[in-house]
């Protein structure tokens, strides 16, 4: 029996790029001689519903709003909507770079209908009545303004959709609410079981549509977010409707993280195996299952539904290494399709959302697999498996061979100084030209001479944890790094040119007042000393997985408790006994942040950043520049 398999990723993820997971499996799948083949849904939704034909039926569900129930948003559209008909085909074809020319009129705001989301634009005029995005940009190229204003024009709509047709539409987080770590599957069953929305329904055409391309026998549906979970679940609903006789598949970094102690049975209504971790291994368990090879019960890390009841299988077979997976393939996916929109001010998001990136994986894992907060105990941090740097240039060279691309991003949780020391002096030995881009962690190993080394070879930017900013913390968390060490290596990757991305972290435990603002202290000198260019506060959460989740009282904290769990377990909220309120100096935080991204307010003190009153900082003005040396 040969098994024709069809890879999909469900609405919604990323639309610049294809996230790799479906690559990632077509790839390996096609190297063991399996019919696999792979469809990006969440790409093909978002165009269908940014057409002529979708506005139309978008403009149907805004006619049923009641006037005095439209927003300003649905107002617009309503008000504009043959200019949004006559204009959306050609911003679409001007934002997957298919038609350039059409930057001209779109950059010179009489083309587009302008909604709400414009008026951001205005707050940003001077006195005299300057350029608007001088202040947020500088000087853009017309591409660049067209794009941001193409952007702008498809948030307007998307926020059409989401208040006159589906109040969980978004372009990433798409129903986020109804499943992450959602303890029952009752939010997700409700909305489910509820009439279709035009959302819903073009998902579906779709979804019956590829079906009838591929013929499968199995569908593999890679859910790597919560914001993919009921798109995911909507496809699987699709198929089970259409043909029972279909082996439908959950995996992905939500079932990874979430999903470990699923008890569910009504998940099964839907998929007939949701698999844990890297997916090659029970894939190819599944495949013998399927061909009469392999009894059920020799199944690899696999839920199933026996009985009335939720069974877990696993036969505890070796992982696939690392340098066995085959290359990932974009085969099947439309690369010349997606969208680079322009909407974040912040350098490092750019690179997320705007033109196509290659992704590739350094080494499974993490080399570190130490800090607190991080999901230690998964397998995609806890086995660290590396390639040599001739496997891993032999894939970078197919891929553009492929795609025709040569940009990179490499997916690592933190790619090791060793490795790529070697890759670059592996793409230097073969003269191949391309740019790349990953996340590292700021240690010592990365001199001056490796980072300039990294610079020659194609590296144009890095993101790595600073976290809390603070020694303490910082020790606390086992992060292995200190601020005085942040400042050298981030100051040795900007010497090279190279953009360096921080990412922090607010709200860890036993942070105090005191603690946070130090720690935006030293951030602003890291910016004022030309060490980092970009940055992203994130608050703490706590998951099961990690350390302080599993043993809180190293940490000063007391975990709430859970409630009887049967779908998914992530997070879990904590008691810190410092008691701060972390939400209130999280938003001065971002507001400190994104103006020292564009060079604003670098030489006053941080205390003006928070709304009340906080403690004068206690770290010297100089520390950076002393660490500099």
């Amino acid at each position: 029996m040969v098994v024709r398999v069809l890879s999909v990723i469900p609405p919604m993820t990323q639309l610049n790029t294809p996230y790799p997971s479906t690559a990632y499996l077509t790839g390996f799948l096609r190297s063991r001689g399996v019919a696999a083949v792979q469809e990006d849904l969440a790409l093909a939704l978002v165009l269908q519903l940014f057409s002529p034909q979708g506005l139309h039926a978008i403009h149907l569900c805004v006619t049923a709003v009641p006037k005095q129930r439209r927003t300003p948003s649905i107002k617009v559209f309503a008000r504009e909507f043959e200019r949004y008909v006559a204009t959306i085909t050609p911003v679409v074809a001007f934002l997957q770079g298919r038609d350039p020319s059409m930057a001209y009129r779109i950059a010179g705001r009489n083309f587009l209908p302008e909604g709400p989301r414009f008026a951001a634009l205005d707050t940003y005029i001077d006195d005299e009545g300057g350029d608007p995005l001088a202040w947020a940009f500088g000087a853009l190229g017309v591409q660049d303004r067209a794009r941001h204003f193409a952007t702008l024009y498809l948030n307007d709509v998307a926020d059409v959709l989401r208040e006159a047709v589906d109040p969980r539409f978004e372009f990433v987080r798409y129903a986020e609410a109804l499943a992450q770590s959602q303890a029952t599957f009752e939010p997700l069953a409700a909305a489910l079981a509820a009439p279709p929305t035009l959302v819903d329904s073009t998902l579906q055409e779709l979804t019956l549509a590829a079906v009838a391309r591929h013929a499968p026998q199995l569908v593999l549906v890679s859910a790597p977010f919560p914001g993919n979970v009921y798109g995911a679940f909507r496809i699987a609903q699709t198929l089970k409707a259409h043909d029972p006789a279909i082996v439908i598949v959950l995996g992905g970094g939500f079932a990874n993280t979430e999903l470990r102690e699923l008890a569910e049975p009504r998940v099964f209504d839907y998929f007939d195996y949701v698999m844990l971790d890297d997916g090659e291994r029970p894939l190819l368990a599944l495949l013998e299952h399927m061909q009469g090879e392999r009894p059920r019960d020799r199944l690899v890390r696999t839920f199933l539904r026996d009985g009335d009841a939720v069974r877990y299988i696993d036969s505890a077979e070796p992982d696939i290494p690392l340098a066995e997976v085959g290359t990932p393939t974009w085969d099947g996916l439309p690369l010349d399709r997606y969208l680079s929109v322009l909407d974040m001010l912040n350098p490092m998001h750019r690179l997320w959302s705007d033109g196509r990136w290659n992704k590739l994986t350094v080494a499974h894992g993490c080399y570190w697999t130490k800090c607190s907060f991080c999901d230690t105990t998964l397998d995609y941090i806890s086995r660290y498996d590396a390639v040599a740097a001739t496997t891993l240039v032999d894939r970078i060279e197919a891929v553009i061979a492929e795609t025709g691309q040569t940009g990179f991003h490499f997916v690592d949780e933190a790619a090791p100084p060793k490795a790529l020391a070697a890759l670059a002096a592996e793409l230097q030995r073969r003269n191949r030209a391309i740019s790349w881009w990953g996340n590292i962690r700021f240690e010592k190993s990365f001199t001056p001479a490796l980072c300039q080394q990294l610079a020659d070879s194609g590296c144009i930017a890095v993101s790595g944890g600073l976290e809390v900013a603070s020694d303490r913390l910082l020790k606390l968390m086992q992060k292995g790094v200190s601020v005085e060490q942040v400042a050298r290596v981030t100051r040795a990757f900007s010497d090279a040119g190279i953009l360096v991305h921080a990412y922090l972290m607010y709200g860890f435990p036993t942070q105090t007042v005191q603690d946070t603002v130090d720690a935006l202290e030293y951030v602003r000198q890291l910016f004022a000393a030309g060490c980092i260019q970009s940055g992203f506060f994130h608050r703490f959460a706590c998951t099961v997985h990690s350390p302080v989740g599993q043993h809180p009282e190293q940490y000063g904290i007391t975990l709430k408790p859970l409630p009887q769990i049967t779908f998914a377990k992530n997070d879990v909220q904590f008691v810190d006994p410092t008691g701060v309120d972390h939400a209130t100096l999280g938003s001065a935080l971002n507001k400190a942040l994104y103006n020292y991204m564009h060079g604003l307010g670098l030489d006053e003190d941080v205390r003006n950043w928070f709304g009340g009153r906080v403690p004068k900082s206690r770290v010297p003005r100089l520390f950076i520049e002393r660490a500099l040396g």
